[in-house]
């Protein structure tokens, strides 16, 4: 039997929020996504996608059902790779009041980076690979 390896189209990871006006503040504002599709059931904003380039993310509300104080992220990092200038993206980032884990640097294998936490705890990568 022959196994076939996945050959993804893309990738696009969901999240929970526990505030989503301030993820979508963070994302948006901070890292420049664009808001793709917001759900609103009954009125009230439950789940976004956001857009950046073919990079996907789509963020929802928790609803705590598994506890309030449960920790998100653990383990877990986002790399976002671009082409554009990474000091000119940690600097607007910044001005949208977000805190850098780093400031833009090389990695030891070459691209620039710099690295910033979301309100949840997870952990972004934002790389230029050129």
């Amino acid at each position: 039997m022959s196994h076939q390896a996945l050959d993804a189209a893309s990738f696009y990871p969901n999240i929970t929020a526990n505030d989503l006006q301030r993820s979508i503040q963070f994302y948006a504002d901070g890292l420049g996504f664009k808001i793709k599709d917001r759900h609103e059931p009954e009125g009230i904003l439950r789940y976004v996608t956001l857009q950046a380039g073919n990079a996907m993310l789509g963020i929802g509300q928790d609803d705590f059902a598994k506890g309030r104080d449960r920790v998100k992220g653990v383990g877990l990092r986002l790399w976002i790779s671009t082409n554009q200038d990474i000091a000119a993206l940690a600097a607007r980032a910044k001005a949208a009041g977000i805190t850098l884990d780093n400031e833009p640097a090389p990695l030891p294998w070459g691209p620039m980076a710099f690295a910033l936490t979301d309100p949840d705890g997870i952990k972004l990568t934002v790389a230029n690979d050129r």
